[in-house]
């Protein structure tokens, strides 16, 4: 079955009249004839009765029909759409984000981007290091925004954003919340709050065993968690500086701990991008990242 094949037989359902469909669709009258045999036979039954001036459809035309209809329209509705991000009407741009990465981050970069194309369509994805490594793989996402991935593909660009350190972190009311910077005995007594999602947890928790700190801890998968059990004083926390901020959280300095994330924005090699994604990639790497301020950089660059 062809596309014009059910263009001719719609036509002619409409008019009832083959002279004027093949007027209608802009063809000879006999290759609308041929067209729409050839489309009888593949069905397996005639969709029309033709007489003179009584033209009229079938049983099997009638079933057909709204079918039929169906099936032309949402081969327009395809093709409108494939036009319409072809020449950018649509843009649709797929964003991965890791579960330890503060969107707040690039909100003056999406702002920015959906003034510059008025039909861009953004689909976020959060996961782990490693999830946000295999949606790119599987092209899922066209950009990820996150500290280590854990991965060695080769097909993996990265473009380093910006460094910051971790902190230790404690809820506003926390006994700890004044002091600025804590020692392994200030928090001897009070219990680790996990981030399972976090990038460094290795690194993290040998630092803490080798201050002597417990292997117990609270467990929670996601920021807001952290926050939940943060405020009421359920224990302390460790996480980068710029999540510390965004979620109204105290940063304490923990001696001896020097440990830093890198931000990168990733994306794969040789595959093509569109242009929301080129132009995202290109305004994350203009932008002056030396310091981050209330939770955005310096400098977003405009999109002409």
């Amino acid at each position: 079955m062809e596309m014009h094949q059910v263009r001719y037989f719609l036509a002619v359902a409409r008019v009832l009249n083959f002279t004027r469909a093949a007027e209608e669709c802009h063809v000879a009258q006999p290759s609308l004839t041929r067209a729409i045999k050839q489309l009888e036979a593949e069905l397996g039954g005639d969709l029309f009765r033709r007489e003179r001036n009584l033209t009229h459809l079938t049983d099997l035309g009638h079933r057909m029909l709204p079918m039929l209809q169906q099936c032309y329209d949402s081969a327009m509705t395809a093709k409108s759409l494939a036009q319409s991000i072809k020449t950018g009407a649509v843009a649709p741009l797929s964003i991965g984000l890791s579960l330890a990465v503060d969107i707040t981050l690039f909100i003056l970069f999406i702002t920015e981007l959906v003034r510059a194309l008025p039909g861009l369509e953004l689909r976020f994805m959060r996961g782990t290091g490693t999830e946000i490594a295999d949606l790119l793989k599987k092209g899922e996402i066209e950009v990820a925004l996150a500290g280590n991935l854990g991965e060695t593909w080769e097909r993996l660009e990265s473009w380093a954003l910006f460094t910051e350190p971790y902190k230790l972190v404690v809820g506003p009311d926390h006994p700890l919340a004044r002091k600025g910077s804590v020692t392994p005995e200030d928090i001897a007594k009070d219990r680790l709050v996990s981030r399972t999602h976090c990038e460094h947890i290795p690194e993290i928790t040998a630092f803490l065993a080798e201050i002597g700190f417990g292997s117990e801890s609270h467990k929670v998968c996601s920021e807001n968690d952290v926050v939940a059990l943060l405020k009421p004083n359920i224990g302390f926390s460790v996480m980068p500086e710029s999540s510390a901020r965004a979620l109204g959280l105290t940063t304490l300095d923990l001696s001896d701990f020097d440990l830093q994330r890198t931000v990168c924005v990733y994306a794969v090699a040789g595959r093509q991008r569109s242009m929301a994604a080129s132009t995202l990639i290109k305004m994350l790497r203009a932008a002056d990242w030396s310091v981050i301020e209330r939770h955005v950089p310096k400098g977003v660059p405009k999109v002409a």
